[in-house]
Formats: C-alpha cells, sequence, structure tokens
C-alpha cells in the first residue's frame, strides 16, 4: 500500500514532489503573495508500522532556516497530543522520521491551533455572564476579527495573538488567558479584572491562519508592519483593532508570538521610540524581572538586540502603542523548539505550557499593576 499525503484542511501546507516506499520528498508551499514559508501541516495515511523518512527539501530557503538546527517536529495520531519526533537538518533538507502506530498520522511545525478551534473558543466564552464579545471588523477574506472584554477597572489592558499565524503557540497562549481571568474562584484574576478591562484578540489573521500562511494574510502582507499606517486594502486586521484601542486607550499590552530559533521564551520592548522615557521603560523590565522570577518557563538573558535610541519601528505594534499611549508594551516570544532552560524532551515546549505560561503572565501583571 502506498502511503498518502494531504495538506487539504484548515491551516494544512505541504507539496508533494514524490512518494518513494516509506520514503516522501515535500516542500512547504509559500503564503499566497510571499515569498515567506516556514510553518508546514499535513497528514500521512496509510503509515501503521512503516518507518517513515519525510523529506522537506526547501526548507533551507525558508524564511529562518537558522531556526532548523536543534528542532523536532511534532506528530499526532489523534490531533490532541503533539510529541516532539526524530528530526534533522542538513545540506538545506529537513528530514523527519517517524513510525507510526496507527494509520493516520498528523505532521506539523508546532502544535496546530485550527481557525475551527478557534470559534469553539470564541464560542465558549463569548457565552459567558461577565464576558462580552464585540467584531471589531472583517479581514479581506471575510473572515470577523474577534474581541472577547472581561472586567470592570479603569486600567485598559489589550491582550492579541497571531499577527503571524504559523506561530501557532501564540493562541494556545491566549487560550490560557482566558481560562484564568475566567476562573471565578481564582482570588487573583477577581482582584485583577477590578482594576483592569481586558480586550482579547486571540487571532489577528484568521485568514492566514485558515490557509496554511507563516506570517501574513490573504494579501500577503505581514501585518506587524503594519502599525503606523494600516490601510482597509492591505491590513484591515490592523487598522480595525488599532481603532478599538484608540477608543479604549491602552495602559499594558502584550503581542503573543513564536520564535523559530531562540529556545527559550522571552519579551521584546520598545526601547527606541522618540517618546522613551526610563521612567516607562522601568515600568517594562520590572516585569520581565518579576516574570522571570515567577516561573522557570521565562528568562532574560537570552533575546532580540534593543533599538538605538530614536530608531525604532514603529510599524510593529509593541512599538506604536508604547509611543501612541504610553503603553507599556511588550511582545512575548515563545519557542518552536524546546525551552532549553526547562525541557520536555516528549512534548518540548507545548500548548499545556503555553498556557500556564499566561498564568504566570496574568499573576505578574496583578502585582504590579498599580504602578501602571
Amino acid at each position: 500500500m502506498t502511503i498518502s499525503i494531504s495538506s487539504a484542511f484548515d491551516g494544512g501546507n505541504i507539496h508533494v514532489v514524490a512518494v518513494d516506499g516509506d520514503t516522501a520528498t515535500l516542500e512547504i508551499v509559500k503564503d499566497h503573495a510571499s515569498d515567506f514559508y516556514q510553518w508546514f501541516y499535513f497528514k500521512v495515511a496509510g503509515a501503521s508500522g512503516r518507518p517513515l523518512t519525510l523529506r522537506i527539501t526547501n526548507a533551507g530557503a525558508s524564511a529562518y532556516p537558522f531556526g532548523w538546527p536543534g528542532y523536532k517536529a511534532r506528530v499526532s495520531d489523534d490531533r490532541d497530543s503533539w510529541r516532539m519526533t526524530e528530526t534533522r537538518y542538513a545540506d538545506g533538507v529537513l528530514e523527519i522520521r517517524h513510525t507510526p502506530t496507527t494509520d493516520l498520522l498528523w505532521v506539523a511545525y508546532f502544535a496546530p491551533y485550527t481557525m475551527e478551534r478557534h470559534h469553539d473558543l470564541i464560542a465558549r466564552y463569548a457565552a459567558m455572564p461577565n464576558v462580552t464579545y464585540r467584531e471589531l471588523g472583517r479581514t479581506l477574506d471575510g473572515r470577523t476579527i474577534d474581541c472577547l472584554t472581561v472586567g470592570t477597572g479603569d486600567k485598559s489592558v489589550w491582550l492579541y495573538a497571531r499577527q503571524h499565524p504559523g506561530e501557532t503557540m501564540a493562541e494556545w497562549w491566549m487560550e490560557g488567558a482566558l481560562e484564568k481571568l475566567t476562573n471565578a474562584r481564582d482570588p487573583i484574576s477577581k482582584a485583577l479584572l477590578a482594576k483592569a478591562t481586558f480586550n482579547i484578540v486571540p487571532n489577528m489573521n484568521p485568514d492566514g491562519s485558515a490557509r496554511g500562511h507563516l506570517r501574513t494574510n490573504a494579501a500577503g502582507v505581514n501585518l506587524n508592519r503594519e502599525w503606523h499606517t494600516p490601510t482597509p486594502e492591505k491590513s484591515p486586521e490592523v487598522l480595525c483593532v488599532r481603532n478599538a484601542m484608540d477608543e479604549t486607550g491602552v495602559t499594558f499590552a502584550m503581542d503573543v508570538h513564536g520564535d523559530e530559533a531562540i529556545a527559550a521564551n522571552f519579551f521584546a520592548g520598545f526601547e527606541g521610540i522618540p517618546s522613551w522615557t526610563e521612567a516607562l521603560g522601568d515600568k517594562f523590565y520590572r516585569f520581565q524581572a518579576s516574570l522571570a522570577a515567577n516561573t522557570p518557563d521565562f528568562q532574560t538573558a537570552k533575546g532580540y538586540e534593543k533599538s538605538a535610541p530614536g530608531k525604532a519601528n514603529l510599524t510593529m505594534s509593541t512599538n506604536q502603542l508604547a509611543e501612541r499611549f504610553g503603553a507599556v508594551a511588550m511582545t512575548l516570544e515563545m519557542p518552536f523548539k524546546d525551552h532549553d532552560q526547562n525541557p520536555d524532551a516528549e512534548f518540548g515546549w507545548s500548548p499545556a505550557r503555553c498556557k500556564t505560561l499566561a498564568h504566570s503572565c496574568l499573576d505578574t501583571l496583578a502585582q504590579l499593576i498599580d504602578e501602571y
């Protein structure tokens, strides 16, 4: 029996070049109207007991090839539990090896967060008595930009994720944040919601998510380079969210992402904005240090290079919000790899750990909210 490989489903991405016995030659498909690619998600049928070798031959020309060394692909036989499997990168080829125990195997760059799961998430929380749902706008493909609001406090907090749709760990984090904020038995969340109102956008880029993109929307646009001058033609997703932020103001904001190369969780801040002050910067640094003290799943030694004074890129959301509102704004990056400081040999950095990190972030915010 010949194995069959398909990605014609929600969030799927792969092109089958050839299948020879237990070996498949594959290519990742570029984002529409863009040269970005790295996200893959596909299923293999008829594979039970067969030692599969899945060779992605265009990995070397992907968006971030420096992210492949040390990376391990995720596999699942039920699309619920995702485990790391043997993966190696050499000469521009990413080779994934796995022997399934069932006839159907799912393979992905990271545990997927499908649009169907997103719709279930929105429906579940929108039905709760203390949560308000708003449709902020529509995407180029006509999908809704969903926002959930919870809390009664004066501080305006915005949490938003998946500007880059292939960074699925970001929406797993969002699921964890919603779990904690709506837990009526959590005294920390209860106190936090009395001081702050949370506006939560779990998925900024549903078109890219459904299409199986790594980084862009339906027009091939990187949304996190659109925050200075978003347009209805190229980036309606950013335009509608930023307009909603203008209505509420922003005290604290977290933009949730994933990083291909760095095997750690870390923040990028807003150093280099024209209105930078040490007082505002210290609020960000204090949050960063406090989170590191609260959980072994966060660290401050690894991260991105800081922008020089006056050189911040205001097309990026964190810089734009800090400059526009004087907000304590930050970008959270989580790994596609494992978290080297606190590794898990079976699951690596996982959906469960994304959700736990969200809990820790909110606990930390509760400690510091009075300072903002």
